[in-house]
């Protein structure tokens, strides 16, 4: 299948994300407006006017009525997703790294990274009403010391969050009491990417030490691990199948000196239990940013250092293949 060729940022992609029932693509990068699209042919629905520096991550919320987005201006800001018209603005100390909505979709969290003599810190708000998203205190506020939040998800019933480190380390928190209840170590290099499954049990991370690991939400035990001889950038679990996608490439400062063969900037399709590689889609020519499954898992996007999101449909090929076990 041809893919389709969104192209609508200026800049290199830095996230895309479905909605829930998946016919909205919503897309941020390195310039300054977040896009949403329809995923069925590739047009442009809008775009969200307001930052002023490259947004950093998005987040849509269970009904698609609100849009959540963090970016270098050291604000997180949340949309009307119909209208495109801002109706909360929070300011902070650094730029805004990641954010997320709860499940619920009634609180908010975000973190800011470690900059201009400010410790890296986790907030979770109230999303629920417009003007105290704007105005009041955060409920919860946690510093982290050691090493920036770089990647950052919910757990179990909203009762705790997962965040990704730049040293690799995995740390749960309990919201009720806002401390760490336990950190793990299995990568070396900065995760730069954390997904759930679609029961949200699991989550696969992606990694700069050139692996992608899937652990338990619950205890973040390590149940498999997907080997790649470059720096993952992001992973995502397919919806139907046991399936992960993989997606990377080297550093971004290398990219003009290899092609794009020796640069390997294709997604790279693992069977999930078997932690065996059976397929590569190529197309970017640049690594990786982003990549998110379709929640039907009839197809994947994939959105590039090279300011392109690519939309890719499955062949007949792909539903009829079978592992042979």
């Amino acid at each position: 299948m041809k893919p389709l060729m969104l192209q609508g940022h200026e800049r290199a992609i830095t996230q895309i994300k479905y909605n829930r029932e998946g016919d909205l693509l919503f897309s941020s990068a390195k310039d300054v407006t977040p896009n949403v699209w329809y995923s069925l042919n590739g047009e442009r629905l809008g775009t969200y006017i307001g930052h002023t520096g490259a947004v950093w991550c998005i987040d849509v919320d269970w009904k698609t009525t609100k849009f959540l987005s963090g970016a270098a201006d050291n604000t997180l800001r949340l949309w009307d997703v119909a209208t495109g018209v801002e109706i909360g603005n929070i300011s902070s100390n650094s730029a805004v790294r990641t954010c997320s909505f709860s499940y619920s979709a009634d609180l908010a969290s975000y973190s800011t990274d470690q900059a201009m003599k400010q410790d890296c810190e986790i907030f979770i708000v109230d999303a629920r009403d417009n003007e105290s998203f704007k105005s009041s205190a955060p409920i919860l506020r946690m510093t982290v010391p050691d090493s920036k939040v770089t990647s950052l998800i919910w757990g179990t019933l909203d009762h705790t969050i997962i965040t990704g480190h730049e040293d690799g380390a995995i740390t749960q928190w309990d919201l009720r009491t806002g401390k760490s209840i336990e950190t793990v170590k299995d990568h070396q290099g900065s995760i730069n990417d954390m997904q759930k499954n679609r029961q949200g049990t699991m989550f696969v991370t992606a990694s700069k030490d050139k692996t992608s690991k899937l652990f338990d939400v619950d205890d973040l035990s390590v149940h498999k691990v997907y080997v790649t001889e470059r720096p993952v950038n992001s992973a995502s679990l397919s919806p139907i199948y046991d399936h992960v996608v993989l997606g990377g490439g080297q550093d971004a400062m290398d990219v003009t000196t290899t092609a794009a063969q020796a640069g390997k900037f294709d997604a790279r399709f693992f069977h999930v239990i078997f932690e065996e590689e059976f397929a590569r889609v190529k197309g970017h020519f640049g690594p990786i940013n982003s990549l998110a499954f379709h929640p039907d898992g009839e197809s994947f996007s994939t959105g590039g250092e090279d300011g392109f999101i690519r939309v890719q449909s499955f062949d007949p090929s792909y539903k009829e293949f079978k592992f042979d076990y």
